[in-house]
């Protein structure tokens, strides 16, 4: 059994308690951790809102039934104890036109990795991605699991507005831009795949622990 990194915890407003396990970088067995403390806090009656994040929880509770010291020692208990079981996500493909005018910043991801166009959209789409959480905006997905090879600082000036669909690289992480939105990450193609649409029966596609392959359909210098 893996070792259980100790959890730190940080005030969140007057009510809410921010956990912590990230260590030095992301980890899947920590973060199914989260998944599992999680589900396991959200029946605590004391409680108002359990929102995962990348490795951390953020708990919102009643101030009036529990303290911000009571809340930790539970949590640490809970953290510690936990038995978790391995989380089997879907499997969803999502084609990508890479570079050229939908991927306008792939030649500036390519020159900062010392690659070519057709390597960067190789290694991408070869990388198994897992959503970690949801967030940012309705139907976004935090991803882990690019190529390290990949990963470029976010640009210096964001762009206004990016539009949904966009296939971006920000840091060590990409994701898909789902809805028309400002965007300081790297642009490098573009899917037509909606991962938030409010007319659909189930408005947000992707849910925590799915796993995403991108499927390159082209490549444009």
């Amino acid at each position: 059994m893996p070792e259980i990194l100790p959890m730190r915890f940080s005030p969140f407003g007057e009510a809410g308690l921010h956990c912590d396990a990230a260590g030095a970088r992301l980890d899947h067995a920590v973060q199914e951790r989260i998944w599992g403390l999680a589900e396991l806090v959200s029946g605590w009656p004391h409680l108002r809102e359990v929102v995962p994040g990348m490795n951390n929880l953020l708990l919102v509770y009643d101030p009036a039934a529990a303290d911000f010291e009571a809340m930790c020692a539970a949590v640490e208990q809970a953290w510690s104890t936990l038995d978790v079981e391995r989380r089997e996500g879907r499997i969803v493909e999502i084609p990508v036109r890479y570079g050229g005018e939908a991927g306008m910043d792939i030649e500036e991801v390519a020159h900062h990795a010392g690659l070519s166009v057709g390597a960067v959209a190789e290694l991408h789409a070869a990388s198994e991605c897992t959503v970690y959480c949801l967030g940012s905006q309705p139907g976004f997905a935090y991803l882990a699991g690019m190529d390290e090879r990949l990963a470029t600082p976010r640009r210096k000036v964001p762009r206004t507005r990016v539009k949904a669909g966009s296939l971006v690289i920000g840091g060590a992480q990409t994701g898909v831009i789902s809805c028309d939105s400002p965007s300081g990450w790297h642009i490098i193609g573009r899917t037509e795949t909606k991962l938030f649409d409010p007319d659909r029966e189930i408005p947000i596609l992707l849910a925590p622990g799915d796993r995403i392959r991108f499927r390159i359909d082209e490549v444009r210098a």
